[in-house]
């Protein structure tokens, strides 16, 4: 078998793990840079054992970066979700995360020349449309990955990486409130379905049986409750206009509950098929949103707090601080923008090798 290299960076960003990418060193055609991606991760196996993936939905991202040429953007960041084990390859969504590792990741293709101790990159999510400055430091003309800064869900300390989100309320749907409604019964069960950042179905815990504090392990092990959240994630897709989502991971569902370690409120986030073992940047801002927002199922999980405002959500990991500027008009969220502060580290750098065939045109 004949073998193709591609260049590549290995990066953590945040709580996520993939392989970073110049978008022109890959297929333009979707169907072969699916099947590109899928070589890449070594999906359709559960250990990923002939690729790079790590065998779970936070190890088998990946990011693509060009040169933008929006005005108001720098990179433009094409995003792809590998399924570690179907071989299926979304490119809907986007990773908070991820995105995370896109600033260092562009200085350190040669995308973007640093500008002093600290370098902002103006990053335009290619997959949805958002925008995001990630002021990255940059001491002695290079990427620093050197700090003190620690985020639950992944050991040790590292260098600040602070992401500034704009323009995201109905980036994916073009609504905050996809349905038209506040709230939706599906299958019984009442839930919110909003879209900032990234669209979520959003229910209680309790209307679900739980308690919201399970780790994700007990809830990837509880199958009857993953086989009663699919119909209802497959249906809010559907009401949210998003057509047959039955093999995309967007929406993505979450289940909230009050606090009960000093945060904002407790929220357990679903990629769809396997719990978060933390707490995703997109949809944690999702669900704040949606606890700010009157009439919401998570409503009455806060006191409305004056903007701006410190959300901390609870996740299994531990907890993810946001810090949230927003606006009510008429009880209506009607502007939004979020910081959060992560962390990222190159971890490799050369080629990834796959068979000559899938690059073939």
């Amino acid at each position: 078998m004949r073998q193709a290299a591609i260049p590549f960076l290995l990066m953590r960003g945040g709580t996520s793990r993939g392989p970073y990418f110049c978008r022109s060193d890959l297929p333009e055609d979707r169907e072969q840079l699916s099947k590109a991606l899928i070589a890449v991760m070594g999906a359709n196996h559960p250990l990923n054992i002939d690729g790079v993936g790590g065998g779970s939905p936070v190890t088998t991202k990946v990011a693509m970066l060009s040169a933008s040429d929006h005005p108001d953007a720098d990179i433009d960041f094409f995003f792809a979700q590998v399924d570690s084990e179907n071989g299926l390859v979304d490119f809907k969504p986007t990773c908070g995360n991820i995105l995370v590792g896109v600033g260092p990741a562009a200085i350190e293709m040669g995308m973007i020349a640093v500008t002093g101790d600290e370098t902002t990159v103006r990053i335009r999510a290619a997959n949805t449309g958002a925008f995001v400055d990630a002021l990255v430091e940059t001491s002695n003309g290079a990427v620093n990955y050197d700090g003190d800064v620690e985020i639950d869900g992944v050991p040790g300390v590292a260098a600040p990486v602070r992401l500034t989100y704009k323009r995201v309320m109905g980036a994916a749907t073009g609504a905050l409130l996809p349905t038209g409604s506040l709230r939706d019964v599906i299958d019984g069960v009442q839930v919110t379905c909003m879209d900032v950042a990234m669209p979520v179905v959003v229910a209680r815990a309790e209307d679900l049986g739980l308690t919201g504090y399970e780790t994700a392990q007990e809830l990837d092990a509880d199958v009857e409750l993953l086989a009663r959240i699919e119909p209802i994630r497959r249906e809010a897709g559907r009401r949210m206009r998003m057509g047959d989502v039955s093999r995309s991971v967007t929406p993505k569902f979450a289940v909230v509950a009050p606090a009960r370690k000093g945060g904002s409120f407790s929220g357990r986030y679903f990629m769809p098929w396997k719990c978060h073992p933390s707490m995703a940047v997109t949809g944690g801002q999702c669900l704040a949103a949606c606890a700010l927002t009157p009439g919401s199922v998570a409503d009455g999980l806060l006191d409305a707090p004056a903007a701006p405002a410190r959300i901390a959500i609870e996740h299994p990991s531990g907890v993810i601080d946001l810090a949230v500027d927003y606006a009510l008009d008429a009880g209506a969220l009607v502007a939004w923008s979020a910081s959060v502060t992560r962390t990222a580290r190159c971890l490799a750098r050369g080629e990834v090798f796959v068979p000559s065939a899938v690059l073939a045109s």
